[in-house]
């Protein structure tokens, strides 16, 4: 990190124009960590002078209509694609002022990315689209969702580049100046781990698209006379992503009493299937110690030399390194999407961003994605429970990270759901991309440790918030057999390369076919080995 440098005696340059004129006129919170409270202390809502709906009445008209059925009936899919904003962000744009209709700064923000809609023509199916194909009549829908945008980890690079340039302002002396010029003001606002205003929005409208798409799947659970369960864990985050998904799916304050919302608890040494690294003792040596973090920890070291350069230029007193500048890249994105806007964008070139993403592509690939020897047994908990779910039978073994407790409990784990939706985090998404086994789509080709390259895996189209894994069940008139199944990642519809699967322009494959494979790959993933093994 950054280092402080105390200088006894400075030169004095008698021209106005000189950079470094006003020096030491940062505030002396520079860095701090600052925060608001909100609601005040003692304070809550007073349903006596403010009566909820149910005691004011007067609800006037309230028919209810058809669910909808949009991704049945629309002639056009509703993409998120539209790349010149993601309201309510605020895209700065880059240092070396590139045209945003070519290349857009928030989708190089690898995992830190907004999600949006990738095509399936990224895939190789170029004319697939998420609406379900003609003849085909979606049955059921399997969603594995990741949180919105958050805070950063306590602890992580973003805080440890503020305490460093606190203890400079504390200890030293120090100036910034040009494109730095607001270090000397600026303060370190960002909380640890909750869900930002935007995250809360985007799971909120990830309800509601599926509302929208899906709706008409609940018809079978008013013939069953049963309510959904929708699954998450007991993270503070994971719970209110949980509930702003369900918000928007059934409404406030329908959802409370429309779906019963499970959460497991995520804590080490605790069976969850959406927190397998509590109980894969090597999950946290590979991300840790492995290859992905010594492969990203390197790359970082040179990706920026010229930026280092170029930014080291305007600042005395302290001395730049890359990890700053991978602190700064990060504090570019986690500032835009917790407060909107950061000064930290416009400091960095489309080439920094692009190699900003690289570096989160390595960290991916090596920790949790195809290049991971511990990845596939982290997913395969949610593996046997996508097929205990498709083949309407009770887990018979627990082998892995599921949890006997809920999975051999109907009220816990239904088995007859129409709509199956789990939230979990982004390591745990690429984990089950990794156990489906789905390595000639995202993983065949390593990726190279030393310079960028272009590879299907990317992950700003895999892993960001709200990133979502989609299986559709359908019964297709057309086909042979008519059970087909396929899958979608941020709704590209990726190809199946399963033994037995045809090259099918809509990604549809056989259910059983499907399933078998499925349980062939169970039978192929060594938990033990991997997660306790040398």
């Amino acid at each position: 990190m950054l280092s402080s440098v105390l200088i006894a005696i400075l030169p004095i340059l008698g021209t106005s124009a000189n950079p470094v004129e006003k020096r030491w006129s940062h505030a002396p919170d520079v860095g701090a960590t600052t925060s608001d409270v909100f609601p005040p202390t003692g304070t809550k809502v007073n349903s006596d002078l403010f009566p909820p709906e149910s005691i004011v009445g007067y609800p006037q008209g309230t028919p209810t209509g058809l669910e909808a059925a949009a991704i049945q009936t629309a002639p056009v899919y509703a993409y998120n694609s539209d790349p010149s904003s993601e309201f309510p962000l605020k895209n700065v744009g880059t240092e070396d002022g590139i045209d945003e209709s070519t290349f857009d700064m928030l989708r190089s923000w690898g995992n830190l990315s907004p999600w949006y809609s990738v095509p399936s023509s990224y895939y190789g199916l170029d004319s697939a689209s998420p609406l379900a194909p003609e003849s085909c009549s979606i049955t059921q829908l399997h969603l594995l969702y990741r949180h919105g945008a958050r805070y950063p980890t306590a602890g992580a690079l973003p805080a440890q580049f503020a305490a460093s340039l606190h203890n400079a302002t504390v200890n030293g002396t120090w100036d910034a100046w040009g494109e730095l010029d607001f270090l000397n003001t600026w303060t370190y606002k960002l909380g640890a781990e909750l869900l930002s205003p935007f995250g809360r929005l985007q799971n909120f409208e990830l309800g509601v698209s599926y509302r929208n798409s899906y709706g008409y799947l609940l018809n079978n659970f008013t013939e069953q006379g049963t309510l959904p369960v929708f699954r998450t864990e007991s993270q503070d985050r994971m719970v209110k992503t949980a509930e702003n998904f369900a918000a928007g799916f059934f409404g406030v304050p329908e959802y409370l009493d429309q779906v019963n919302i499970e959460i497991m608890v995520e804590a080490p040494g605790v069976n969850d299937t959406g927190a397998p690294y509590d109980t894969c003792t090597n999950a946290n040596v590979a991300a840790r110690g492995g290859i992905g973090g010594i492969v990203s920890n390197a790359f970082a070291t040179t990706a920026w030399n010229s930026t280092v350069d170029r930014l080291n230029s305007q600042v005395s007193g302290l001395k730049f390194t890359g990890n700053d500048i991978l602190a700064m890249l990060q504090l570019c994105a986690y500032e835009t999407n917790s407060l909107g806007y950061s000064a930290f964008c416009k400091l960095f070139t489309q080439e920094d961003f692009q190699q900003f993403e690289y570096y989160f592509d390595l960290s991916f690939w090596y920790n949790n994605g195809f290049g991971s020897p511990t990845s596939a047994a982290q997913g395969l908990g949610l593996l046997q429970e996508f097929v205990a779910r498709f083949e309407q039978t009770p887990l018979s073994s627990y082998d892995s990270t599921t949890n006997s407790t809920f999975d051999t409990s109907s009220t816990y784990f239904p088995l007859n759901q129409s709509i199956y939706a789990d939230a979990t985090h982004e390591v745990v998404v690429a984990d089950v991309l990794a156990a489906l086994n789905l390595t000639a789509v995202f993983g065949e080709t390593p990726l190279d440790l030393n310079k960028r390259g272009e590879y299907t895996f990317k992950s700003s189209q895999v892993v960001p918030w709200a990133t979502h894994l989609t299986v559709q069940v359908m019964e297709c008139s057309e086909y042979q057999p008519t059970k087909q199944v396929r899958f979608m990642v941020n709704d590209a519809v990726i190809p199946l390369n399963y033994d037995g699967c045809p090259s099918d322009p809509n990604g549809l494959c056989a259910f059983d076919t499907v399933v078998s494979a499925l349980k062939n790959r169970i039978d192929e993933i060594d938990f033990d080995y991997a997660c306790f093994g040398n």
